[in-house]
């Protein structure tokens, strides 16, 4: 894992204003990131702590794919409700096939990585191509099926 430094989070911030229309405020944090080009987010009061080797910490808040911005789940709730634009709202319906793992066909959009929400609730982010909205959930965070 590796701080990064005021220049790096300055890109990673302007690059999530730019496709979301707003950041959050985030002075109070360090950012971490990690050899799989995952971002997370920590807590300045972890000086405070003596710690000698830390494998993870704070939380994983987005993933730097191809120098675009993905953000987590956990991202997606924290940008969402603030963004202006790149948000893809989903009937109760397709929120059932979203949150089993299928892709959801879906035209009009910006190609890209897209917030998903529903009603009030940022269930995070997805890949537009023109034609569907792919599922990008993990497996392990999907809803089984029961039938």
């Amino acid at each position: 894992m590796k701080w990064l430094n005021s220049r790096e989070v300055k890109v990673i911030r302007k690059k999530i204003e730019n496709q979301w229309g707003w950041c959050p405020p985030m002075d109070d944090y360090f950012f971490m990131a990690r050899r799989d080009e995952r971002v997370a987010i920590v807590s300045k009061e972890v000086e405070r702590l003596d710690i000698q080797r830390v494998n993870t910490a704070g939380l994983y808040f987005v993933k730097i794919v191809s120098g675009e911005i993905k953000l987590t789940i956990e991202g997606s709730q924290i940008v969402g409700p603030k963004s202006k634009k790149n948000v893809v709202e989903l009937n109760d319906e397709e929120v059932q096939q979203w949150i089993r793992g299928f892709d959801i066909p879906r035209e009009g959009f910006t190609k890209g990585f897209l917030i998903i929400r529903n009603k009030n609730d940022y269930l995070g982010c997805t890949k537009h191509s023109g034609d569907k909205l792919h599922n990008l959930v993990p497996k392990e965070r999907r809803i089984k099926s029961l039938q």
